[in-house]
């Protein structure tokens, strides 16, 4: 027992040594949202500021803070590490209970050790269902009457999509399909490949998100990037930091839009018919850099990464440059907050239960900081759109993930709008689904 025990305390000491390292932001969390967030000098040193909120879990009846106007209640408990959301057309919710796959690599020596080790404390190290599980609110009240396992044995799923009688999932590694009856509550058959997508031993990015595209012909999936700054080589980024357009009738892809770092969330601006998305910027040049931001995608648009942050802000870390695509990176067009994880994006439908004041914007989903010092994000935010564009300062929407202790009792991920308009948050820390509803709202919010 002397030796476990040994490991266990030099984990923990260790843990908090490295916590207590790195640098503290010098700005306002705020200065790193809007159009033209505040890009000061990185910042260098021998380790990464690591200020890890430890997972917790919410303490019995606990649950998140929702801003006045608003009331937050369970919809579904119980789950193992839900991660994405997907609403199909008569109200079934969809919800991806996924974790990181074997990655042999990304593990391997002193620097993968410690982000192992962090990763475990915040929270990532839960078991890997690799399964999609079906909610269904039979009689529309706000909680959930029936559940099961809609779809097992997949590997590490995230991204869902459904395009007539076929839906489609996002592996770690490749997009499956399956044939699909509306109200069917489970599928048993095998999973036929569309494409491989970028996996391998490393695969540091490893959610695959999935969206359709208007016209049903294509799949548009996020591929994050295989390190943080292309440290492993350029070789090894194949395919990532990217957006592919894949053809659903050939399997065959194409790259959309590339040097976006980690694109997670992906949605339809209902005005404009843009495709937008929310991407996780790079990390270790400081804790006020590099901010996470959401931006409209231009085919075959360029947006920095690794060579260049916001546009032609240049990283010298990455060695060689490229000055020519420095030249062309696209500036986002919202930034939202550094280091915040921002993972789940969804725009503002009609909604019979949501207050009229968010009823155009984007809802997001922060996941929570562990290289920024004090921590950002842990909360749902909206931000508010007029004519198809960001315009102002984002709104909270869901705070309290963080008790006194600073430790997580939930962290946020995908967010999706049910059939009602009411606003679903998946947390991977709490395993719940929270329903977010107006105070007005004539759906229960008990609990």
């Amino acid at each position: 027992m002397r030796a476990p025990l040994l490991t266990s305390v030099f984990v923990a000491v260790s843990l908090t040594m490295l916590t207590a390292c790195g640098d503290t932001a010098t700005l306002p969390l705020a200065a790193g949202f809007g159009p033209d967030p505040a890009l000061p000098p990185p910042k260098s040193s021998l380790l990464p500021t690591l200020h890890i909120s430890k997972a917790s879990g919410w303490p019995t009846g606990g649950k998140p803070v929702a801003s006045p106007g608003l009331q937050v209640a369970p919809f579904a408990e119980g789950l193992v590490h839900p991660r994405w959301l997907h609403v199909l057309p008569n109200g079934d919710v969809l919800v991806a209970e996924s974790n990181a796959p074997d990655r042999p690599l990304e593990g391997k020596g002193i620097r993968g050790w410690i982000m192992t080790m962090m990763q475990k404390r915040a929270g990532a190290g839960a078991p890997n269902a690799n399964q999609i599980t079906l909610l269904r609110d039979m009689d529309g009240n706000g909680t959930v009457d029936q559940r099961t396992v809609f779809l097992s044995g997949l590997n590490s799923p995230f991204g869902m999509a459904l395009i007539g009688n076929t839906f489609y999932v996002a592996n770690t590694d490749a997009i499956v399909k399956f044939p699909y009856e509306e109200g069917q509550a489970r599928i048993t058959v095998p999973a036929v490949k569309v494409t491989d997508l970028p996996g391998g031993p490393r695969n540091h990015h490893w959610t695959k998100n999935l969206i359709a595209s208007q016209d049903g012909t294509h799949l548009y999936a996020t591929v994050g990037s295989n390190s943080n700054v292309a440290e492993h080589g350029m070789a090894e980024e194949e395919d990532r930091a990217a957006i592919l357009e894949v053809d659903i009738a050939t399997g065959e892809k194409r790259l959309f839009a590339s040097g976006l770092r980690n694109p997670n969330g992906l949605d339809w601006e209902p005005i404009t018919g843009a495709l937008w998305t929310a991407v996780n910027e790079r990390d270790e040049i400081g804790s006020d850099l590099v901010p996470d931001y959401m931006t409209s995608v231009k085919d075959g648009g360029f947006y920095g990464w690794p060579y260049s942050y916001y546009g032609n802000h240049v990283d010298e870390r990455v060695k060689p440059q490229r000055a020519d695509l420095v030249a062309k990176a696209l500036k986002p067009d919202y930034a939202l907050g550094p280091h915040t994880a921002s993972l789940g994006l969804t725009f503002a439908r009609p909604s019979e239960v949501l207050p009229a004041s968010f009823g155009h914007g984007a809802f997001i989903g922060q996941h929570g900081s562990w290289n920024r010092n004090p921590v950002s994000g842990f909360r749902v935010i909206f931000v508010p759109f007029e004519e198809g564009r960001p315009r102002g300062q984002p709104v909270d929407v869901l705070t309290g993930f963080l008790n006194t202790k600073q430790e997580a009792q939930g962290r946020p991920v995908g967010v999706a709008l049910d059939k009602q308009g009411a606003l679903l948050v998946a947390d991977d820390v709490g395993n719940k689904v929270w329903r977010v509803t107006g105070t007005n709202s004539n759906t229960v919010a008990s609990k």
